[in-house]
């Protein structure tokens, strides 16, 4: 098998030589360039055809996001881009322009602990390239071994008070799509995105401008109201409380978790304190969310989980099927068309 073929991007000679390192390191990769600033990585990327470029966001002259739109423009077929970008307000915003342009995914090159963490880079990169560069497997709905859940008819299901929604790797396409193909709907809905601080604010701007959806990020004590769509604040969690008067809002707490915002600690919450919550796992690496659907489903609520063959990482969805046996496994779209048999639409919103 070819090895994967990836152009470097970095106007650091450090970073390059780093970036080399971590590619290459499983000897399935091989870079085959590198440039120093926007304007190379586009000749690079014209003449030798990656499979997958990894692109500093902030660099002098032609700037990362410039030059990823120029790529995915002039380069057939297009590469797999990949945006590393600094911990700060600044990249943040640039990153999510790029993911509105055509890049498929992003790695800080910072941690909360350090402005430039090669660990934190390490740990997600190479899975990243190889998941976007080869693509999802299909879309076919799996055969799983163990029993699904019969689904009563649409008149049979209450309707939920809260959707809860896990994802990762791959999130900001996915979350694009479902919520596109489902539009506004009554009940809130809370998404844990895997994303560190200051990508979230962005993000939720992009989500609302491509969705029509009333998309916000949360914050402590953030009502969770009817038709609205919540995503978590990045690098922190959060769960659902009792709100005074009715409904739920959001608590912005401090768990132990490898990754955050925690899905188990959103999900946990939701089954312990909502009455007729409804859960759903996304794409994403690791087993986050897997807890936390055990929590839902022994209290009877609904568990819907996109098939893993249709996701671009599917550690997230196999896990909360192994922890989960009577879940629905869906493809976005029929998650999204499931919804909305069991919602209705938001009246007019007053103030939220």
């Amino acid at each position: 098998m070819n090895p994967l073929r990836v152009l470097v991007v970095d106007d650091q000679s450090f970073m390059r030589l780093a970036l080399r390192r971590i590619i290459e390191a499983d000897g399935d990769m091989l870079v085959v360039g590198q440039a120093r600033n926007g304007l190379e990585a586009v000749s690079l990327a014209q003449s030798l055809r990656p499979d997958a470029v990894t692109m500093d966001v902030e660099m002098p002259g032609m700037s990362g996001l410039d030059a990823c739109a120029l790529i995915l423009r002039t380069v057939s077929p297009p590469p797999a881009v990949i945006m590393v970008s600094a911990f700060t307000q600044s990249g943040a915003e640039a990153t999510t322009r790029a993911l509105h342009l055509g890049a498929v995914d992003f790695v800080s090159k910072s941690s909360l602990h350090l402005p430039t963490d090669l660990a934190q880079i390490d740990s997600e990169l190479r899975t990243k390239l190889r998941a976007w560069s080869k693509g999802p497997e299909g879309s076919e709905l799996l055969e799983p071994a163990a029993p699904i859940r019969a689904v009563p008819p649409a008149e049979q299901r209450r309707a939920p008070d809260l959707i809860v929604i896990a994802v990762s790797t791959g999130g900001p396409r996915t979350l694009t799509t479902l919520l596109t193909a489902l539009g506004p709907v009554a009940p809130p809905i809370a998404i844990a995105l895997h994303m560190p601080e200051f990508f979230t604010a962005s993000f939720a701007l992009m989500l609302a401008q491509d969705t029509g959806c009333l998309v916000r990020e949360g914050a402590h004590r953030l009502h969770l109201a009817p038709g609205t769509v919540t995503l978590l604040p990045g690098g922190r969690d959060s769960v659902v409380g009792p709100r005074a008067g009715g409904g739920w809002d959001l608590r912005i707490v401090k768990i132990e978790s490898s990754v955050h915002p925690s899905a188990d600690a959103l999900f946990e919450s939701a089954a312990l304190v909502v009455p007729k919550p409804v859960g759903i796992v996304l794409t994403g690496m690791g087993t986050d969310g897997a807890r936390g659907v055990r929590a839902l489903s022994r209290k009877g609520a609904p568990v819907l989980v996109q098939n893993p063959r249709s996701c671009i990482v599917g550690g997230m969805p196999e896990a909360a099927i192994a922890a989960c046996p009577d879940c629905e496994i869906l493809t976005v779209e029929q998650i999204a068309r499931r919804l909305a048999e069991w919602t209705s639409r938001p009246a007019a919103l007053g103030p939220v």
